[in-house]
């Protein structure tokens, strides 16, 4: 067991190394020779990684790769894509590349509203606190001006406050329930900061307040923050063709491809143990552009998933139909994403990027991102209706077996090769590597 360190994050990031060699690593140098091989060769650059976070002793590197061929409102996109699970690039890419030829895919922002709240208790009457809060509300909303000056300039600012009895679900207890608009910025530091002064104000302002008795002035402020909830920031994306424009084989004919697409998608409608793997699909291409961009995508994650159960059950963000034989496939999705602030104006490839994508304000992107969640489910639902998960992912982590058993160049080109025409499983591929080393 490790002994207590003090003074951790006081130590040279070469001193930490030495330290985890000391106390976790056996002194093994191969931990931190590995360590160090991952550190930046560009003094300046490896500074700036160093100071994104805290006790920073290496750099964790994930694939920045890329995505072309998407016709997204009749305009022209590659998607940058950061991800480590092989086939969803692979997968997003052939996506697109089909719908391309049918008309590409159509997305539209439906609302920006992001959320905050502050959580208090009060002791008293819920008649006196309305009456209150009613009384300053323009006070709460003039406090915070000196943070919002900026934002309001770029079209952003605070939309509404609003006083929430919650008291039916916990004893004394409210809500200033605040929502906000944050232009291209994601907005977390913004908002926080006004809810912040906000709870200042209203606690002031209740302690000079006549018409409280002397329990009813001590309010007492829980917490303030943000939500990563985000109902009323909304985007759609959605593609649809003639049903005999979808893929057909010998097996099943475009109709009953159709057909079946859209029982698959239904039974993630109904079905919680299937949505989420349905919707971790989805999250597979949003997330990875997500990341690519320089955005949050654990707080994209907790919004998506809170969505798909807002109706009290788990269910599908995706939905399939057929019409008047037409097929329409489309996500409705949560995303409060930014393209100003935080890393997207510190991360050289956050900056390519957004560059990459032609320097999107914050609805653009939001509409891309739900285009890349939206071909990335196609490209899942389609190999689970035809061919099986199985195929295209295992022939994608076929290089990943192969780097795991150290295989020579010429190994590869003999086992690629291989398995063009074979199943790829694990055992395969160990036996076919132990066959060409023992000749």
């Amino acid at each position: 067991m490790a002994p207590v360190v003090s003074g951790f994050s006081k130590l040279s990031k070469a001193d930490k190394i030495k330290w985890l060699a000391e106390h976790h690593f056996g002194n093994d140098a191969t931990a931190t020779d590995t360590l160090v091989t991952y550190w930046n060769s560009n003094e300046q650059l490896q500074q700036l990684h160093d100071e994104f976070t805290e006790n920073t002793i290496s750099n964790y590197y994930l694939p920045f790769s890329v995505a072309p061929n998407f016709l997204i409102n009749d305009k022209r996109y590659t998607l940058p894509m950061t991800i480590e699970e092989s086939s969803v690039v692979a997968a997003a890419s052939k996506a697109a590349k089909f719908w391309q030829r049918r008309g590409g895919f159509k997305a539209e922002v439906l609302s920006t509203i992001k959320v905050g709240q502050v959580h208090f208790s009060y002791h008293g009457n819920p008649e006196k606190l309305l009456l209150f809060f009613s009384k300053i509300k323009s006070k709460l909303m003039s406090s915070a001006s000196h943070i919002t000056k900026n934002m309001e300039k770029r079209g952003g600012g605070v939309k509404e406050i609003e006083l929430r009895d919650k008291t039916a679900e916990i004893e004394n207890y409210y809500q200033l329930h605040c929502t906000f608009e944050t232009a291209d910025a994601m907005g977390a530091n913004f908002i926080n900061s006004c809810l912040e002064q906000f709870a200042k104000t209203f606690v002031a302002e209740a302690q000079e307040y006549d018409n409280f008795s002397d329990s009813e002035k001590k309010i007492e402020i829980i917490m303030s923050i943000l939500s990563n909830y985000v109902p009323e920031c909304l985007v759609t994306a959605s593609v649809s063709c003639f049903v005999n424009e979808l893929p057909s084989t010998s097996e099943l004919s475009a109709n009953e491809y159709a057909k079946k697409f859209v029982r698959a998608v239904n039974i993630a409608e109904i079905e919680p143990y299937r949505a989420v793997t349905h919707n971790k699909g989805i999250m597979n291409g949003v997330d990875a552009v997500v990341l690519a961009t320089g955005n949050d995508f654990r707080a994209i994650e907790a919004g998506a998933h809170a969505y798909a159960s807002r109706n009290g059950k788990y269910r599908s963000l995706t939905h399939a139909e057929i019409k008047n034989d037409v097929f329409s496939f489309s996500i409705e999705i949560p995303l409060a994403l930014g393209t100003v602030g935080g890393l997207t104006n510190l991360h050289p490839l956050v900056k390519l990027a957004l560059e990459l994508l032609g320097k999107p304000n914050a609805k653009k992107l939001m509409e891309i991102t739900a285009v890349a969640g939206l071909a990335q489910n196609f490209a899942a639902i389609n190999s689970l209706i035809t061919t099986g998960i199985q195929q295209g992912h295992m022939k994608m982590h076929l290089m990943n077996i192969l780097n795991q058993f150290e295989a020579t160049e010429n190994e590869k080109e003999q086992l690629i090769k291989y398995f063009k025409t074979n199943t790829v499983t694990h055992s395969e591929v160990v036996t076919q590597i132990e066959k060409l080393r023992a000749s």
